[in-house]
C-alpha cells in the first residue's frame, strides 16, 4: 500500500544530478584531462559511501553497548550488523583490484596535480579507526606524529574530541567485564583449568624434549616459547602479573574481560554463550579485514609508486606495511586460541551452572 502523498522518482530520490556530477578531475584545470583520474575519484568517493554506511552501523552497536545492560535477544541485532560490516568490508577489499587496472604510468599523469590532499585525511576512515578503539596512544610512532598534521583545523578539533568518547573496544570490554559467570560459588572452574592447562603445557614440553630431528637451537626456542606461553597462562588468574604484562603490550584487555572472553570461547556450544562468541567472532573479523585492507592497499601502493614518498608526504608503502602490522584493536580474541583447550580437557561444568548457561524449562505438573 502505498504510504507517500507525493510521488518518488528514482533520480530525484537518489540524488544523482548532485551523485553524477561530483566528479572533477583536477587535471581538466591544468590542460587535458587525464583518462584515469575518474576512475580513481569515483573508487574514493564509493569508498566513503561505504565508510559512511559502516560508521552507520556501527553507531548503532555503540548505542547498544553504551547502556548499563545488553539484553541476550539485542545480540542478535548487533551480530546483524557486525556482519554487514564485515560484507562491506569484503567488498571495499575486492574494490582495490578495480583500481589496480590502472598502471603506474596511468597514475602518474594526474597524481602531481592531487598534493597534498592525501587518504590520510579521510575522515571518515579516521572515524572509524578511533571508533573502534584505535586511538593515538596504540598507533605506530609514526602515526602519533602525523595522524593530525595533515589536517585543517575543524575536522582535526572534531577528530581529537571523538578519541575522549568512549570507542567499540572499550564498551565491549565493560560489557565483558559484566559476565556473571566468573565467579561459581563452591566449584573451582579456574584451578581445575590451570591443572589442565599445565597438563597440557608439560605433554607438549615433553615432546619437544624427545624429538630427536630437530637441531639443539631450535628445540631451545621451541622451549622458550613454552616457556612464555606457560608465563601468560599463570599471569590470566594473577592479578599482578597480568598488569605487568598489559603494561609490556602482552594484553590490551583487563583480566576479567579476558577472563570472560576466555570463558565464551571455550564454552562457546552452550546455548546462553552462542550469540556472545558469534560477538567475539565478529570483532576479530572486522579487525581481520580492516588489517587486509591495509595490506591490499600497501601492496597497491608499491605497485603503483615503488619507494616514491606519497602525495601526503609519508613514506608510501614502508608506512602502510608497518600500519598493517602494529595498528591492530582486537588483538587480543586473536590471540585467544592460545588458552584454549582440546574440549576432551575442558573441566565439566556442574548441573546447576550447566543449568544457567542453557534454556530450561521446568515441567508442568
Amino acid at each position: 500500500m502505498q504510504k507517500n502523498t507525493t510521488p518518488c522518482y528514482y533520480g530525484d530520490y537518489l540524488q544523482l544530478d548532485k551523485l553524477l556530477t561530483a566528479q572533477a578531475p583536477e587535471s581538466a584545470r591544468y590542460g587535458a584531462e587525464a583518462h584515469d583520474e575518474t576512475l580513481f575519484i569515483i573508487v574514493h568517493q564509493v569508498y566513503e559511501l561505504w565508510f559512511k554506511q559502516i560508521l552507520h552501523e556501527l553507531k548503532a552497536v555503540m548505542s547498544v553497548f553504551a547502556a548499563a545492560e545488553v539484553k541476550d535477544e539485542q545480540l542478535t541485532g548487533i551480530v546483524h550488523k557486525l556482519k554487514r560490516i564485515i560484507s562491506i568490508q569484503q567488498l571495499l577489499n575486492q574494490q582495490i583490484a578495480v583500481l589496480e587496472t590502472m598502471t603506474p604510468q596511468d597514475f602518474m599523469a594526474f597524481r602531481d596535480y592531487l598534493v597534498p590532499a592525501s587518504g590520510f585525511q579521510s575522515i571518515q576512515f579516521k572515524m572509524l579507526e578511533i571508533g573502534l578503539g584505535l586511538k593515538t596512544e596504540y598507533r605506530i610512532d609514526f602515526d602519533k606524529n602525523a595522524f593530525y598534521s595533515r589536517l585543517n583545523e575543524p575536522d582535526r578539533v572534531f577528530l581529537q574530541a571523538l578519541e575522549h568518547e568512549p570507542s567499540l573496544f572499550e564498551r565491549v570490554e565493560k560489557w565483558l567485564e559484566r559476565m556473571p559467570f566468573l565467579q561459581f560459588d563452591e566449584f573451582s572452574f579456574w584451578q581445575m583449568y590451570q591443572q589442565a592447562t599445565e597438563t597440557m603445557l608439560a605433554r607438549d614440553q615433553a615432546i619437544v624434549s624427545s624429538i630427536t630431528q630437530i637441531a639443539e637451537h631450535e628445540r631451545a626456542l621451541q622451549l622458550a616459547e613454552i616457556a612464555r606461553t606457560r608465563e601468560k597462562f599463570a599471569a590470566l588468574l594473577d592479578a599482578q602479573q597480568y598488569q605487568t604484562l598489559q603494561q609490556q603490550g602482552s594484553f590490551r584487555l583487563s583480566q576479567k574481560a579476558m577472563l570472560s572472553a576466555l570463558f565464551i570461547n571455550l564454552y562457546q556450544e552452550e546455548p546462553l554463550f552462542n550469540l556472545p562468541f558469534q560477538l567475539l567472532t565478529c570483532l576479530t573479523e572486522v579487525d581481520e579485514q580492516l588489517t587486509i585492507w591495509r595490506y591490499k592497499h600497501a601492496m597497491m601502493v608499491q605497485r603503483m609508486l615503488g619507494s616514491k614518498i606519497g602525495t601526503g608526504g609519508s613514506s608510501g608503502h614502508d608506512y602502510l606495511k608497518r600500519t598493517t602490522e602494529k595498528n591492530r584493536i582486537f588483538t587480543d580474541l586473536f590471540s585467544m586460541a592460545t588458552f584454549l583447550l582440546p574440549k576432551s580437557a575442558l573441566p565439566a561444568l556442574p548441573q546447576a551452572i550447566k543449568r544457567q548457561l542453557g534454556f530450561y524449562f521446568a515441567p508442568q505438573r
